[in-house]
Protein backbone atom coordinates (compact mmCIF):
# COMPACT_ATOMS: atom_id res chain seq x y z
CA UNK A 1 0.00 0.00 0.00
CA UNK A 2 1.39 3.55 -1.01
CA UNK A 3 1.75 6.74 0.88
CA UNK A 4 1.08 9.86 -1.26
CA UNK A 5 1.19 13.07 -0.47
CA UNK A 6 -1.43 14.37 -2.97
CA UNK A 7 -0.87 18.74 -1.90
CA UNK A 8 2.51 19.91 -1.04
CA UNK A 9 3.55 21.27 2.29
CA UNK A 10 2.61 24.22 3.78
CA UNK A 11 -0.94 23.98 1.36
CA UNK A 12 -3.38 21.62 3.01
CA UNK A 13 -0.60 18.62 2.19
CA UNK A 14 -2.97 15.97 3.11
CA UNK A 15 -1.38 11.82 3.16
CA UNK A 16 -3.22 8.61 2.22
CA UNK A 17 -2.57 5.17 2.23
CA UNK A 18 -5.57 4.10 -0.35
CA UNK A 19 -4.47 1.74 -2.97
CA UNK A 20 -3.91 3.50 -6.30
CA UNK A 21 -6.38 3.72 -8.67
CA UNK A 22 -3.95 3.13 -11.65
CA UNK A 23 -0.64 1.04 -10.35
CA UNK A 24 1.79 0.69 -13.73
CA UNK A 25 4.80 -1.63 -12.76
CA UNK A 26 7.75 -2.09 -14.59
CA UNK A 27 5.97 -1.56 -18.05
CA UNK A 28 7.40 -2.80 -21.24
CA UNK A 29 6.32 -2.20 -24.47
CA UNK A 30 8.39 -3.75 -27.21
CA UNK A 31 8.05 -3.56 -31.31
CA UNK A 32 10.25 -6.05 -32.59
CA UNK A 33 13.85 -5.49 -31.05
CA UNK A 34 12.85 -1.84 -30.16
CA UNK A 35 12.08 -1.01 -26.91
CA UNK A 36 8.87 2.10 -26.59
CA UNK A 37 9.18 1.48 -23.25
CA UNK A 38 11.51 0.45 -20.75
CA UNK A 39 10.91 -0.82 -17.15
CA UNK A 40 8.13 2.28 -16.22
CA UNK A 41 6.80 2.22 -13.09
CA UNK A 42 4.35 4.76 -11.62
CA UNK A 43 1.05 4.71 -9.41
CA UNK A 44 -2.11 6.79 -9.71
CA UNK A 45 -4.34 7.70 -6.76
CA UNK A 46 -8.04 8.71 -7.60
CA UNK A 47 -8.59 12.50 -8.28
CA UNK A 48 -5.02 12.73 -9.52
CA UNK A 49 -4.06 14.87 -12.39
CA UNK A 50 -0.67 13.27 -13.79
CA UNK A 51 0.95 14.62 -17.08
CA UNK A 52 3.28 12.29 -18.90
CA UNK A 53 5.60 14.90 -20.53
CA UNK A 54 8.61 14.17 -23.22
CA UNK A 55 9.40 14.65 -26.63
CA UNK A 56 8.27 12.63 -29.72
CA UNK A 57 8.87 9.27 -29.64
CA UNK A 58 9.57 9.01 -25.76
CA UNK A 59 7.22 6.31 -25.12
CA UNK A 60 4.45 8.52 -23.47
CA UNK A 61 1.78 8.29 -25.88
CA UNK A 62 2.58 4.40 -26.23
CA UNK A 63 2.27 3.93 -22.51
CA UNK A 64 -1.00 5.98 -21.99
CA UNK A 65 -2.28 3.66 -25.13
CA UNK A 66 -1.21 0.47 -23.01
CA UNK A 67 -3.29 1.78 -19.94
CA UNK A 68 -5.80 2.16 -22.60
CA UNK A 69 -5.63 -1.39 -23.74
CA UNK A 70 -5.24 -0.13 -27.26
CA UNK A 71 -1.57 -1.89 -26.98
CA UNK A 72 -0.73 -5.08 -25.97
CA UNK A 73 2.54 -4.73 -23.36
CA UNK A 74 5.52 -7.30 -23.51
CA UNK A 75 6.18 -7.21 -19.53
CA UNK A 76 5.73 -6.02 -16.72
CA UNK A 77 2.14 -5.32 -15.23
CA UNK A 78 -1.04 -2.23 -15.12
CA UNK A 79 -3.47 -2.45 -12.87
CA UNK A 80 -6.69 -0.19 -12.83
CA UNK A 81 -8.74 -0.30 -9.88
CA UNK A 82 -6.94 -2.88 -8.27
CA UNK A 83 -7.25 -5.75 -10.54
CA UNK A 84 -4.87 -6.82 -13.51
CA UNK A 85 -5.44 -5.80 -17.07
CA UNK A 86 -2.48 -5.70 -18.87
CA UNK A 87 0.67 -8.42 -18.63
CA UNK A 88 3.13 -10.34 -20.72
CA UNK A 89 0.36 -12.94 -20.91
CA UNK A 90 -2.60 -11.07 -19.74
CA UNK A 91 -4.60 -8.59 -21.66
CA UNK A 92 -8.23 -6.63 -20.70
CA UNK A 93 -9.74 -5.79 -24.04
CA UNK A 94 -10.16 -1.35 -24.19
CA UNK A 95 -14.12 -2.01 -23.52
CA UNK A 96 -13.77 -3.70 -20.34
CA UNK A 97 -11.05 -1.54 -18.40
CA UNK A 98 -13.56 1.42 -17.21
CA UNK A 99 -11.27 3.78 -18.90
CA UNK A 100 -12.07 6.58 -21.44
CA UNK A 101 -10.02 8.11 -23.85
CA UNK A 102 -9.53 11.87 -25.51
CA UNK A 103 -7.73 11.74 -28.64
CA UNK A 104 -6.19 14.02 -30.54
CA UNK A 105 -7.51 14.06 -33.35
CA UNK A 106 -11.37 14.66 -31.31
CA UNK A 107 -12.80 11.59 -33.29
CA UNK A 108 -15.72 13.63 -33.28
CA UNK A 109 -18.47 11.49 -35.62
CA UNK A 110 -19.62 13.78 -38.37
CA UNK A 111 -22.97 12.31 -38.85
CA UNK A 112 -23.70 12.23 -35.26
CA UNK A 113 -25.12 15.10 -33.51
CA UNK A 114 -23.50 16.81 -30.81
CA UNK A 115 -26.02 15.41 -28.39
CA UNK A 116 -25.62 12.04 -30.32
CA UNK A 117 -21.64 12.18 -30.23
CA UNK A 118 -22.07 12.25 -26.24
CA UNK A 119 -24.83 9.94 -25.77
CA UNK A 120 -22.84 7.01 -27.79
CA UNK A 121 -21.12 5.15 -24.61
CA UNK A 122 -24.48 5.78 -22.76
CA UNK A 123 -26.37 2.81 -24.88
CA UNK A 124 -28.16 0.56 -23.31
CA UNK A 125 -29.61 2.89 -20.41
CA UNK A 126 -32.96 4.81 -19.98
CA UNK A 127 -33.73 7.35 -22.12
CA UNK A 128 -34.22 9.90 -18.99
CA UNK A 129 -31.11 8.57 -17.18
CA UNK A 130 -28.82 9.29 -20.32
CA UNK A 131 -30.94 12.93 -21.34
CA UNK A 132 -29.99 14.12 -18.17
CA UNK A 133 -26.77 13.15 -18.01
CA UNK A 134 -26.20 14.43 -21.26
CA UNK A 135 -27.43 17.86 -20.51
CA UNK A 136 -25.27 17.62 -17.35
CA UNK A 137 -22.40 17.23 -19.10
CA UNK A 138 -23.06 19.53 -21.97
CA UNK A 139 -24.20 22.28 -19.54
CA UNK A 140 -20.14 21.76 -18.05
CA UNK A 141 -18.34 22.64 -21.32
CA UNK A 142 -20.75 25.17 -22.42
CA UNK A 143 -22.45 23.27 -25.56
CA UNK A 144 -25.95 23.16 -24.30
CA UNK A 145 -27.07 25.53 -27.35
CA UNK A 146 -25.48 23.17 -30.00
CA UNK A 147 -27.13 19.89 -29.17
CA UNK A 148 -28.74 19.12 -32.74
CA UNK A 149 -25.75 20.33 -34.52
CA UNK A 150 -23.41 17.65 -36.18
CA UNK A 151 -19.89 16.93 -35.59
CA UNK A 152 -18.80 18.66 -38.97
CA UNK A 153 -20.51 22.30 -38.00
CA UNK A 154 -18.67 22.74 -35.66
CA UNK A 155 -15.09 24.78 -34.61
CA UNK A 156 -11.90 22.88 -33.49
CA UNK A 157 -12.32 23.82 -30.25
CA UNK A 158 -15.93 22.65 -30.07
CA UNK A 159 -15.17 19.34 -31.07
CA UNK A 160 -12.65 19.56 -28.58
CA UNK A 161 -15.32 20.26 -26.36
CA UNK A 162 -17.65 17.52 -27.45
CA UNK A 163 -14.94 14.73 -27.09
CA UNK A 164 -14.06 16.40 -23.28
CA UNK A 165 -17.97 15.73 -22.99
CA UNK A 166 -18.06 12.11 -24.63
CA UNK A 167 -15.24 10.92 -22.07
CA UNK A 168 -17.00 12.17 -19.08
CA UNK A 169 -20.70 11.38 -19.55
CA UNK A 170 -19.20 7.54 -19.21
CA UNK A 171 -17.81 8.88 -15.68
CA UNK A 172 -15.27 6.34 -16.23
CA UNK A 173 -12.65 5.34 -13.79
CA UNK A 174 -9.85 7.08 -15.89
CA UNK A 175 -9.43 9.44 -18.18
CA UNK A 176 -7.12 9.58 -20.66
CA UNK A 177 -5.56 12.26 -22.56
CA UNK A 178 -3.95 11.96 -25.69
CA UNK A 179 -2.56 15.57 -26.74
CA UNK A 180 -6.35 17.10 -26.80
CA UNK A 181 -4.68 20.24 -27.58
CA UNK A 182 -2.12 19.97 -30.30
CA UNK A 183 -4.63 21.14 -32.94
CA UNK A 184 -5.31 24.23 -31.56
CA UNK A 185 -4.14 28.20 -31.80
CA UNK A 186 -2.32 29.17 -28.59
CA UNK A 187 -5.13 31.41 -27.36
CA UNK A 188 -7.74 28.41 -27.14
CA UNK A 189 -5.04 26.09 -25.87
CA UNK A 190 -4.74 28.37 -22.59
CA UNK A 191 -8.32 28.66 -22.25
CA UNK A 192 -8.88 24.83 -22.85
CA UNK A 193 -5.83 24.11 -20.10
CA UNK A 194 -8.12 25.76 -17.83
CA UNK A 195 -11.48 24.42 -18.92
CA UNK A 196 -9.81 20.78 -18.92
CA UNK A 197 -8.67 21.36 -15.15
CA UNK A 198 -11.81 22.84 -14.09
CA UNK A 199 -13.66 19.75 -15.49
CA UNK A 200 -11.68 17.33 -13.54
CA UNK A 201 -11.96 19.07 -10.00
CA UNK A 202 -15.60 19.67 -11.02
CA UNK A 203 -16.48 15.53 -11.70
CA UNK A 204 -13.71 14.57 -9.35
CA UNK A 205 -12.03 12.40 -12.15
CA UNK A 206 -8.61 10.77 -12.25
CA UNK A 207 -6.79 12.02 -15.48
CA UNK A 208 -3.51 11.25 -17.38
CA UNK A 209 -2.45 13.58 -19.85
CA UNK A 210 -0.09 13.53 -22.54
CA UNK A 211 2.01 16.12 -23.46
CA UNK A 212 5.22 17.02 -24.93
CA UNK A 213 4.33 21.21 -23.80
CA UNK A 214 6.23 21.85 -20.51
CA UNK A 215 3.26 24.71 -19.78
CA UNK A 216 0.64 22.61 -20.25
CA UNK A 217 2.14 19.85 -17.32
CA UNK A 218 3.26 22.73 -15.23
CA UNK A 219 0.02 24.21 -15.12
CA UNK A 220 -2.21 21.27 -14.78
CA UNK A 221 -0.78 18.41 -13.19
CA UNK A 222 -1.01 17.27 -9.81
CA UNK A 223 2.35 15.32 -10.46
CA UNK A 224 4.50 14.83 -13.65
CA UNK A 225 6.04 11.95 -14.86
CA UNK A 226 8.97 13.34 -16.79
CA UNK A 227 10.09 10.24 -20.10
CA UNK A 228 13.14 10.61 -21.63
CA UNK A 229 14.17 7.68 -24.25
CA UNK A 230 11.72 5.33 -23.18
CA UNK A 231 11.84 5.81 -19.69
CA UNK A 232 10.83 7.79 -16.96
CA UNK A 233 13.80 10.26 -15.55
CA UNK A 234 11.82 11.96 -12.72
CA UNK A 235 8.74 11.49 -11.50
CA UNK A 236 7.08 14.68 -9.02
CA UNK A 237 5.14 17.59 -8.50
CA UNK A 238 5.20 20.79 -10.62
CA UNK A 239 7.46 22.55 -8.12
CA UNK A 240 9.94 20.08 -7.58
CA UNK A 241 9.96 18.99 -11.18
CA UNK A 242 11.28 22.86 -12.12
CA UNK A 243 13.44 23.81 -9.15
CA UNK A 244 15.36 19.98 -8.55
CA UNK A 245 15.31 18.40 -11.55
CA UNK A 246 16.94 15.09 -11.75
CA UNK A 247 19.46 15.50 -14.15
CA UNK A 248 20.29 17.72 -17.31
CA UNK A 249 17.68 16.21 -19.89
CA UNK A 250 14.95 17.48 -17.17
CA UNK A 251 16.85 20.98 -16.49
CA UNK A 252 16.92 21.72 -19.97
CA UNK A 253 13.33 20.29 -21.04
CA UNK A 254 11.58 22.05 -18.63
CA UNK A 255 12.01 25.52 -18.92
CA UNK A 256 15.40 27.19 -19.77
CA UNK A 257 18.59 26.62 -17.64
CA UNK A 258 22.10 27.68 -16.80
CA UNK A 259 24.08 24.42 -17.10
CA UNK A 260 27.53 23.73 -17.38
CA UNK A 261 30.11 21.09 -16.44
CA UNK A 262 31.78 21.69 -12.89
CA UNK A 263 34.50 20.44 -10.32
CA UNK A 264 34.07 20.50 -6.34
CA UNK A 265 36.99 22.78 -5.24
CA UNK A 266 35.95 23.30 -1.50
CA UNK A 267 33.35 22.63 0.93
CA UNK A 268 32.14 24.78 3.85
CA UNK A 269 33.15 23.56 7.32
CA UNK A 270 29.84 23.52 8.83
CA UNK A 271 28.49 21.60 5.06
CA UNK A 272 26.26 24.33 3.95
CA UNK A 273 27.50 25.22 1.18
CA UNK A 274 30.37 24.16 -1.52
CA UNK A 275 32.36 26.05 -4.21
CA UNK A 276 32.61 24.30 -8.01
CA UNK A 277 34.85 25.28 -10.31
CA UNK A 278 33.54 25.56 -13.80
CA UNK A 279 35.43 23.08 -16.09
CA UNK A 280 35.00 25.16 -19.44
CA UNK A 281 35.32 28.41 -17.72
CA UNK A 282 38.06 27.96 -14.92
CA UNK A 283 38.00 31.82 -14.03
CA UNK A 284 34.46 31.43 -12.26
CA UNK A 285 33.54 29.64 -9.14
CA UNK A 286 30.09 28.99 -8.41
CA UNK A 287 29.10 28.59 -4.39
CA UNK A 288 26.03 25.98 -4.15
CA UNK A 289 23.59 25.43 -1.00
CA UNK A 290 24.02 22.16 -0.24
CA UNK A 291 21.29 19.78 -0.27
CA UNK A 292 21.29 16.59 1.91
CA UNK A 293 19.61 14.37 -0.21
CA UNK A 294 22.76 14.98 -2.86
CA UNK A 295 25.81 15.05 -0.38
CA UNK A 296 28.69 15.88 -1.94
CA UNK A 297 32.88 15.11 -1.65
CA UNK A 298 36.03 17.34 -3.01
CA UNK A 299 36.63 16.97 -6.46
CA UNK A 300 33.52 15.68 -7.36
CA UNK A 301 32.74 16.09 -10.63
CA UNK A 302 29.09 17.28 -12.12
CA UNK A 303 27.29 20.15 -12.91
CA UNK A 304 25.93 23.04 -12.13
CA UNK A 305 22.67 24.23 -13.36
CA UNK A 306 20.41 27.81 -12.67
CA UNK A 307 16.87 28.82 -13.91
CA UNK A 308 17.40 32.03 -15.80
CA UNK A 309 15.17 34.09 -13.58
CA UNK A 310 17.80 33.26 -10.78
CA UNK A 311 19.90 35.56 -12.52
CA UNK A 312 20.23 39.19 -10.81
CA UNK A 313 21.30 42.41 -11.20
CA UNK A 314 23.95 44.12 -8.84
CA UNK A 315 26.26 46.71 -8.21
CA UNK A 316 29.29 46.63 -9.71
CA UNK A 317 31.50 46.92 -6.97
CA UNK A 318 30.16 43.87 -4.98
CA UNK A 319 31.53 41.26 -7.59
CA UNK A 320 34.90 41.09 -5.85
CA UNK A 321 34.02 39.98 -2.59
CA UNK A 322 30.66 37.77 -2.23
CA UNK A 323 29.92 34.79 -3.72
CA UNK A 324 28.45 34.13 -7.34
CA UNK A 325 28.87 37.73 -7.83
CA UNK A 326 30.16 38.76 -11.46
CA UNK A 327 30.75 41.59 -14.17
CA UNK A 328 28.98 41.06 -17.04
CA UNK A 329 28.66 41.85 -20.59
CA UNK A 330 25.23 42.22 -22.04
CA UNK A 331 25.46 40.55 -25.29
CA UNK A 332 21.43 40.90 -26.53
CA UNK A 333 18.50 42.10 -24.49
CA UNK A 334 15.04 41.99 -25.40
CA UNK A 335 12.19 43.89 -23.81
CA UNK A 336 8.78 41.98 -23.35
CA UNK A 337 7.19 43.89 -21.17
CA UNK A 338 6.80 42.59 -17.43
CA UNK A 339 10.71 41.33 -17.71
CA UNK A 340 13.49 41.53 -20.19
CA UNK A 341 15.31 38.65 -21.38
CA UNK A 342 18.89 38.65 -21.91
CA UNK A 343 21.81 36.87 -22.75
CA UNK A 344 24.91 38.10 -20.11
CA UNK A 345 28.74 36.84 -20.80
CA UNK A 346 30.23 36.51 -17.48
CA UNK A 347 34.07 34.97 -17.78
CA UNK A 348 33.19 33.70 -21.14
CA UNK A 349 29.81 31.79 -20.00
CA UNK A 350 26.65 33.24 -22.00
CA UNK A 351 24.23 33.16 -19.58
CA UNK A 352 20.37 33.39 -19.89
CA UNK A 353 18.79 36.05 -17.72
CA UNK A 354 14.99 36.90 -17.12
CA UNK A 355 15.65 40.40 -15.36
CA UNK A 356 12.12 43.00 -14.34
CA UNK A 357 11.05 44.17 -17.01
CA UNK A 358 12.41 48.35 -15.51
CA UNK A 359 15.97 46.57 -15.86
CA UNK A 360 17.53 49.38 -18.58
CA UNK A 361 20.22 47.62 -19.77
CA UNK A 362 21.59 47.40 -23.26
CA UNK A 363 24.02 45.38 -25.75
CA UNK A 364 27.67 45.76 -24.98
CA UNK A 365 26.76 47.17 -21.33
CA UNK A 366 29.25 46.22 -18.26
CA UNK A 367 27.04 44.95 -15.34
CA UNK A 368 27.12 43.35 -12.20
CA UNK A 369 25.14 40.30 -11.99
CA UNK A 370 24.54 37.68 -8.99
CA UNK A 371 23.08 34.06 -8.22
CA UNK A 372 21.64 33.41 -4.95
CA UNK A 373 23.72 29.84 -3.45
CA UNK A 374 20.50 28.57 -2.63
CA UNK A 375 18.90 29.04 -6.67
CA UNK A 376 21.68 26.70 -7.66
CA UNK A 377 21.48 23.13 -8.46
CA UNK A 378 24.13 20.35 -8.25
CA UNK A 379 24.00 17.29 -10.87
CA UNK A 380 26.04 14.31 -9.79
CA UNK A 381 27.90 13.43 -12.93
CA UNK A 382 26.93 9.27 -12.34
CA UNK A 383 23.09 10.87 -12.72
CA UNK A 384 23.35 12.78 -15.58
CA UNK A 385 26.10 10.16 -17.95
CA UNK A 386 23.42 7.85 -17.06
CA UNK A 387 20.94 9.47 -18.62
CA UNK A 388 22.98 10.64 -21.43
CA UNK A 389 24.30 6.94 -22.23
CA UNK A 390 20.48 5.25 -21.82
CA UNK A 391 19.15 8.03 -24.57
CA UNK A 392 22.27 7.48 -26.76
CA UNK A 393 21.66 3.76 -26.75
CA UNK A 394 18.24 3.45 -27.53
CA UNK A 395 17.00 3.05 -31.17
CA UNK A 396 14.18 5.31 -32.40
CA UNK A 397 10.78 3.67 -32.36
CA UNK A 398 7.54 3.88 -34.48
CA UNK A 399 5.32 5.52 -31.75
CA UNK A 400 4.86 9.48 -31.69
CA UNK A 401 4.56 9.51 -27.54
Amino acid sequence: METVVLAEEGQGAAVTTAPPLLDVRDLVVRYGNQVAVDNLSFAVQRGEFIALLGASGCGKTTTLRAIAGLERVSGGEIHIDGVLAASGRHHVPPQKRNVNMVFQSYAVWPHMTVFNNVAYGLRGRGIRDVKERVDEILAAVGLSQYTRRLGTELSGGQQQRVALARALATRSALILYDEPLSSLDAALRARMRAEITELHTAFRTTSIYVTHDQSEALTMADRIVVMDAARAVQIGTPREIYLRPANAFVARFVGMANITAATVTSIAGDGGSFVAQLDDYPQLRVEVAADPARPVQLNARGQVMFRPESLMLAAADSTASRANHWTGTVARAFYVGPRVECEITVGGWQMRGELEGEAEIRPGDDIGVYVDPRKCIWLPEEVTQAADDHAAAQPPTPSDG
